[in-house]
């Protein structure tokens, strides 16, 4: 009898029959690892204004630490918080005019001059909006939130109107120049309407009035 006859035959490579692979035991093991990560979607990134809202807070808790004597978020109001605003004005790129500036109230001035540089009103007002949001999100109450201060509302009235008089911009310019082109829109589609009823002919020439007045209103809305 053969002695090898009880021992189970190597595979011939030059056989073409595939033998047992050592790799597949690793790479079914490693399927259900591959499943998971196929499965499971990267959490997107944040958007801008979250980054930008977790950079303003940030800052904030910094200039707290390093207030003196160091404040506290639970002892914070609306004066630290205008306190905030204005240490930010040493950061500021916009050219705010005093008084006794040539180019007070112009929007344009011909030459440089000596005036301070501030933040912008719309910077500083769109600052508070986000803080405002990141101390509700951080486990503040909304009715002790210092950025919603009726003081805090005060100081960006004052800086709005302060600013405008001094770089020549009217800030709710394009505002009022809105509601008078709804209104003129409203008083148009009202008249129309009317005149469609009380017309004595047919429906046909009712329709043709409004359908010209609205035609009208949509002219004059576009110029």
């Amino acid at each position: 009898m053969d002695s090898t006859s009880g021992r189970a035959s190597a595979p011939d490579p030059n056989s073409g029959e595939p033998g047992p692979s050592a790799g597949s035991s690793s790479v079914s093991a490693s399927l259900p690892q591959q499943q998971q990560l196929e499965g499971s979607s990267p959490p997107a990134p944040p958007s801008r204004y979250e980054s930008q809202k977790r950079r303003d807070w940030n800052t904030f808790l910094q200039y707290l630490k390093n207030h003196k004597p160091p404040l506290t978020l639970a002892r914070c109001s609306g004066a630290h918080v205008i306190e905030f605003l204005k240490y930010l004005d040493q950061f500021g790129k916009t050219k705010v005019h005093i008084t006794g500036c040539p180019y007070f109230g112009h929007q344009n001035p011909p030459a440089p001059c000596s005036c301070p540089l501030k933040q912008a009103w719309g910077s500083l007002d769109a600052l508070i909006g986000r803080l405002r949001a990141a101390y509700e999100e951080n486990g503040g109450r909304p009715e002790s939130n210092p950025f919603g201060a009726r003081a805090v509302r005060i100081y960006l009235r004052e800086v709005r109107e302060g600013q405008a008089k001094a770089r020549g911009i009217p800030y709710e310019k394009k505002k009022r120049k809105r509601s008078n082109v709804a209104v003129a829109a409203v008083n148009v589609s009202v008249e129309g309407a009317g005149g469609g009823s009380t017309s004595g002919g047919g429906e046909g020439s009712g329709d043709a009035d409004s359908s010209a007045a609205a035609s009208s209103a949509a002219a004059t809305t576009t110029v």
